[in-house]
């Protein structure tokens, strides 16, 4: 993310996002510098003693992981790493959120929309399921689901996964991973035209409005389980000119009848959820498709076979310090089972290359990850 030191918000990739003062953009860029700090000198230096201390634990009967993780704590460096991991993210969340905070008048204002093409549903009575509601999923306070009947959460989630994502996810769209998604469809099925199409775990849409991009004549919908993320997953589209209808509902079961979808999707939603619901999410992708249909989802690159002990300590500590409930399920699914299992047929497991815009490829999708941020996992089937 390349940001000079003043932002306006005609600027911006559109106007509803929140514009830090001068004080704030400092503090945000400090805390992106701050975790690639973390990510880029001193993790690695911990993969290398974790592979020492793996080495020395070959041949004991013992769980490798917990083994590994005990050796590990036994260096100041490796406690020193998950301190600063955490915090950075704490203080990512704080900053940010003051400053929509002082922005809030401004935000709703431009939330309000006139005449618009889409629409936003949602349900006072929902209830979150239990793996958003017992932890703040990246430790963002109040969670994927918090709603104080503002949009405030959505603009915090909006800003901070810009900073979050160090802008490699799009930059301030923060959408190269429904850009991507698209592009494997148009990959796999270059003619496809979908006629309805569904983002599941939309958030604040930004997978949902690149596919409302790529097939401008398809009617579009978005589901999550956050009424503020919703609200203001709506303006967000409304402003890049999407006609996109958000609800409130799980994507484990929604309201929409069945085979009334062409497209049913979603972009690295399975970790955030648990191994019964990603179940339960692929088959509901198949009730939902027409014959034909096609259900695409996308996760993170760094699939694994359980082989790898600092991999596999890695995952663990993802899970546990930055609130990923299902990080290690759904980096060793087996989704081509899952697929079949559900009915799909036509089932292509692996990486599509990254794209920044769909229709412009690359369509390349093969075997191998071309690594993070330059390729996404990818499981798709059909109908």
């Amino acid at each position: 993310m390349t940001v000079q030191l003043s932002e306006d918000r005609a600027a911006l990739a559109h106007p509803l996002i929140a514009v830090p003062s001068h004080d704030e953009l400092a503090e945000q860029l400090f805390v992106r510098d701050l975790k690639l700090y973390v990510m880029q000198q001193i993790e690695p230096v911990q993969g290398q003693i974790a592979a020492q201390e793996a080495k020395a634990l070959e041949g004991a009967e013992t769980n490798s992981t917990a083994a590994l993780r005990t050796r590990m704590a036994t260096h100041e460096s490796f406690g020193s790493w998950l301190a600063l991991k955490r915090e950075s993210q704490r203080q990512l969340w704080h900053g940010v959120a003051r400053s929509v905070e002082r922005q809030a008048d401004d935000l709703e204002a431009l939330a309000r929309i006139e005449n618009p093409k889409g629409s936003v549903r949602t349900d006072p009575s929902f209830v979150e399921p239990a793996y958003v509601a017992q932890g703040d999923i990246h430790l963002m306070p109040g969670g994927n689901a918090h709603d104080d009947g503002s949009l405030l959460q959505g603009a915090v989630m909006d800003r901070g996964g810009a900073v979050y994502m160090l802008g490699r996810n799009g930059g301030m769209l923060n959408d190269l991973r429904g850009q991507t998604a698209m592009a494997h469809v148009l990959t796999r099925f270059p003619d496809f035209s979908p006629k309805r199409i569904l983002d599941m775990g939309c958030g604040i849409g930004t997978s949902t409005v690149p596919a409302a991009q790529c097939f401008p004549d398809a009617e579009v919908h978005g589901i999550d389980v956050g009424a503020s993320m919703l609200r203001y997953a709506h303006a967000r589209a409304e402003h890049l000119g999407a006609a996109v209808h958000f609800s409130q509902q799980s994507a484990e079961k929604t309201d929409f009848e069945d085979a009334s979808f062409d497209l049913v999707f979603s972009c690295v939603m399975f970790h955030e959820t648990s191994q019964a619901a990603t179940m339960a999410i692929v088959e509901e992708s198949r009730r939902l498709l027409r014959p034909g249909g096609l259900a695409v989802h996308l996760e993170v690159p760094l699939l694994h076979d359980n082989s790898d002990p600092w991999v596999e300590l890695s995952g663990e500590l993802e899970a546990q310090f930055n609130n990923e409930p299902n990080w290690r399920g759904a980096l060793t699914a087996d989704y081509r089972a899952l697929f079949e299992a559900s009915g799909f047929k036509d089932v292509e497991i692996g990486y599509q290359a990254t794209s920044p815009a769909a229709r412009s490829g690359p369509f390349r999708f093969g075997p191998e990850s071309e690594g993070v941020f330059r390729s996404w996992f990818v499981a798709s089937g059909v109908v």
